[in-house]
This record gives structure tokens, C-alpha cells and sequence, in this order.
């Protein structure tokens, strides 16, 4: 498995809108993908983790290159305060049932 973790830091009050943009994502799930999890940090409720995890490389990067990613990530950059901080890699442990 393949994927990307963010550090991402929303415009005050946009919380809600974050989540449901991901509620979005997991109605029309890009193909190859095998879950997305975010995390709201407890010392900064504005401040988020997100992990997204693709079946493999070539999944993942064929999701990023897409013109619907690119439309799906300009809905969401337009609620955050910078860009996020993206950190890709092939995932080499997985405990637990992924996409629940």
C-alpha cells in the first residue's frame, strides 16, 4: 500500500466544512483507494492530520494527477490557512481493519 500524510491548518470555523468535504470523498472514492482518516489535534482544534492510504503507487499517483483530485483539493485548500504539509510513502505496517 502507497499514500500520504498531511498536516493541514484550517481558517477558524471551516472544521465542518473539512469534515463534510470527506464525507464527499468516501460517497465517490477515487479508485484504488483504500481508506482516508483525519485526525483533529487536541492542542489546536484548527489543526488537522490526514492519512489517506491507496492500494499501491501507481493508484495513488494516478489519483493525484487526476483533474478531479485537482477540483476535490482547491475546494478543500480554499478552507485551510497555507498549504498543507504533505509527507508521501509506501505504508509497510498496517494494524487493524483500514477503511472503517
Amino acid at each position: 500500500m502507497y499514500g500520504t500524510v498531511a498536516r493541514m491548518k484550517a481558517k477558524p470555523g471551516t472544521g465542518e466544512l473539512l469534515a463534510e468535504l470527506g464525507r464527499q470523498l468516501s460517497d465517490d472514492r477515487p479508485a484504488g483507494m483504500v481508506g482516508t482518516w483525519v485526525y483533529q489535534l487536541d492542542a489546536d482544534p484548527d489543526e488537522y492530520l490526514l492519512a489517506v492510504a491507496f492500494e499501491s503507487r501507481e493508484a495513488y499517483r494516478a489519483n493525484a494527477d487526476s483533474p478531479e483530485q485537482d477540483a476535490r483539493y482547491q475546494q478543500m485548500r480554499a478552507l485551510l490557512d497555507a498549504d498543507p504539509e504533505w509527507h508521501d510513502g509506501e505504508i509497510v505496517y498496517s494494524d487493524g481493519p483500514l477503511g472503517s
